[in-house]
């Protein structure tokens, strides 16, 4: 049995089948609501449900807390509708019509970076391109069915390989990357996936905001935005532990010397052999310190979900930013099991 949701304000509709997810069966119908992560963990595709009512699925509760489901609010990556639905939530134009997909593809490089950071290198079959928008991800499949999802690093227009940047946080998966992985075996992918990708309908100058390897997505978007000629104030601030995790420091540098963009590197436990005189802390407190008034701009956050919920939180009450000009891809792990039901 179909159930039928309507988007508000839109009047959008769009039909789910039974046991398909609100979010899975948008994107079949060419409709793009916000999201993130996908399994409940992130809270980027949280909306309200005005009529209808679903069985919420399985997440996080620090991306749904019970105050909010109380007060109609739901994760449309888990939400199944139970009937007919009439939901309040962001549509992402941008993203219409890029088709999600499955293929394989052939590690071309491999490159350790740092002690705990891969760089990949991914040539897709002759005759294959991907079509996807900066700051975007793909989920990468083994063999087992295990699958992960990471950014790609590369922009669009650079496209003779898709660019992962890999942190080995242990597991089967880091086992795979970091010591059994070899140049020139074949992956298989599927996506793009994802609504972080730089607003260019806007004006407003930029804030960008990683932490570890949020980098990656936050590097399309850079990369992007100087090769489309996009003239909008950016910052990027980077925050770290150690010297040795800003894995690619010398890019952003030469951003700022060549280009402009504002970049400000942040370690929170700088070794003493660092000899680092930079800006120490939490990276979104750099931000804070230097933009008490983001009354007036987009902030764009990659990273540790931590990070990405400390930002959201601190940025909107105390810096002013508007709730809807803050835009994030939290690096969430993915839940099997457990979690709110």
């Amino acid at each position: 049995m179909t159930r039928k949701v309507t988007i508000k304000p839109s009047n959008h509709v769009f039909h789910v089948n039974e046991g398909e997810t609100v979010l899975d069966a948008a994107l079949r119908e060419g409709l793009v609501i916000a999201y993130g992560c996908r399994h409940g963990s992130c809270g980027t595709c949280k909306g309200r449900l005005l009529e209808g009512a679903v069985d919420y699925g399985v997440y996080q509760e620090h991306a749904l807390s019970d105050a909010e489901r109380s007060a109609g609010m739901a994760l449309f990556c888990q939400a199944r509708a139970l009937n007919d639905l009439v939901i309040e939530v962001r549509e992402v134009n941008a993203a219409k019509g890029i088709e999600i997909r499955t293929l394989p593809a052939r590690v071309h490089k491999m490159e350790r970076a740092a002690a705990d950071v891969m760089l990949l290198e991914l040539k897709l079959p002759a005759g294959e391109r991907l079509r996807f928008l900066a700051g975007q991800y793909i989920d990468l499949m083994l063999r087992d069915g295990t699958r992960r999802s990471f950014s790609m690093a590369n922009a669009p227009h650079d496209e003779a390989f898709l660019q992962l940047h890999f942190r080995n946080y242990g597991g089967p998966f880091s086992d795979y990357i970091f010591g059994r992985m070899k140049e020139r075996d074949i992956l298989r992918f599927e996506g793009p996936f994802g609504t972080f990708f730089l607003r260019e309908d806007s004006t407003k100058p930029v804030v960008l905001l990683a932490s570890g390897t949020g980098f990656a997505p936050i590097k399309a978007i850079v990369e992007h935005v100087l090769h489309a000629g996009v003239r909008r104030p950016m910052a990027l601030y980077w925050g770290c532990r150690t010297r040795a995790d800003l894995y690619l420091n010398e890019l952003p540098e030469r951003w700022r010397r060549e280009h402009g963009v504002r970049y400000v590197p942040v370690l929170s436990e700088p070794l003493r052999g660092d000899g680092w005189s930079g800006r120490t802390g939490l990276v979104h407190h750099a931000v804070m310190a230097d933009f008490p008034d983001l009354s007036g701009y987009q902030v764009y956050a990659s990273g540790a979900p931590a990070m990405v919920e400390a930002a959201h939180a601190d940025l909107t009450s105390r810096c002013g930013l508007p709730e809807d000009e803050l835009y994030s891809d939290a690096f969430t792990p993915y839940v099997p099991t457990g979690g709110t039901a």
